[in-house]
């Protein structure tokens, strides 16, 4: 199961630790939700979910502020009772003592931040969705491209890095070569990174390791990039029939996620930079909803109606 460090997630969000005793390196979030514990705080502890990061608003912090100190005893202790990764007081609330005791008591880390409750919801479970998402590594280059994420495979030494570098050079940005990084964000999206080991860098054979970056600038590179478009590169097989209308499209399957994909045959003299620049902008265009499969196959109709209208006429 896929987790990230709770000291990690500090370090992100910037937030304030209140219990620096505890060490937050030992501690995993493991699912992308989040729990505001209003009902918790009211008593009500039937389908509570622990394992959740938890936030206190201004609504529960009030709530709380309201309580009796005997009553608070009560319910802050069954509260911290589970084990909770943490807990997260928004707009710069401070806990009350009672509150500071019982979770030290449990080793339960708490913590404050500027952000309003709403926005740092918004912005926690955005970010654990991506580091939470299940993630597969493959072999290709991934390259933005017009904004389309464009993801390069093929077999080893086809010549996915030099149409990469090409594209580089056109002003597009290189994210990943050699290996990818593939997360599923959403039942719609996927998300492709580089390793930290490889981040920036292009093989090229008979030269060597190059660094992007450092060559073509901080514009050259990004870090993340949806994958919209797949190009897979194959040795031109004479015997093979080639889709040369696309009237239909073709698809790969990544995590479950459907990504459109083109099989493009290599032989000398094919510029595979133009190709995959255009590959993209027709992939773009289809999405504003302009098919030029479908208008020549119009026009073809049109064409012959009026051949046979004309038929009928003689």
């Amino acid at each position: 199961m896929a987790s990230v460090k709770l000291s990690i997630v500090a370090e992100k969000m910037k937030l304030e630790c209140l219990t620096p005793e505890i060490d937050l390196r030992k501690i995993k979030i493991t699912q992308p939700d989040i729990n505001r514990p209003a009902l918790q705080m009211a008593g009500y502890f039937e389908h509570f979910d622990a394992t959740r990061l938890q936030i206190i608003g201004f609504v529960e912090f009030t709530y709380m502020e309201g309580l009796s100190e005997e009553r608070k005893r009560e319910v802050y202790e069954k509260f911290t009772a589970y084990e909770i990764p943490g807990v997260v007081f928004c707009r710069e609330l401070q806990p009350d003592e009672i509150f500071m005791e019982t979770a030290k008591k449990h080793n339960v880390p708490v913590f404050t931040t500027k952000k309003t409750t709403s926005s740092f919801m918004a912005e926690i479970i955005r970010w654990l969705n991506v580091k939470l998402a299940p993630c597969i590594s493959v072999h290709g280059v991934l390259v933005d491209v017009y904004g389309e994420g464009v993801l390069i495979t093929g077999e080893s030494g086809i010549g996915k890095s030099e149409a990469a570098l090409e594209l580089i050079k056109r002003g597009h940005r290189l994210v990943t070569d050699d290996a990818v990084e593939i997360r599923k964000v959403s039942d719609e999206t996927l998300i492709g990174s580089a390793p930290d080991i490889t981040k920036h860098l292009i093989e090229l054979r008979g030269i060597g390791v190059v660094d992007v970056k450092a060559l073509f600038g901080a514009s050259s590179v990004k870090d993340t990039q949806s994958i919209d478009l797949v190009i897979r590169l194959e040795e031109w097989d004479k015997t093979k029939e080639y889709d040369r209308l696309g009237l239909e499209e073709n698809y790969t399957e990544y995590l479950g996620n459907k990504v459109v994909c083109h099989n493009i045959p290599i032989r000398p003299g094919r510029n595979l930079a133009i190709i995959c620049e255009s590959a993209a902008v027709n992939h773009r265009q289809k999405k504003m909803g302009y098919n030029a499969a479908q208008e020549l196959y119009s026009r073809f109709q049109q064409s012959l109606n009026r051949n046979r209208d004309e038929d009928d006429d003689d």
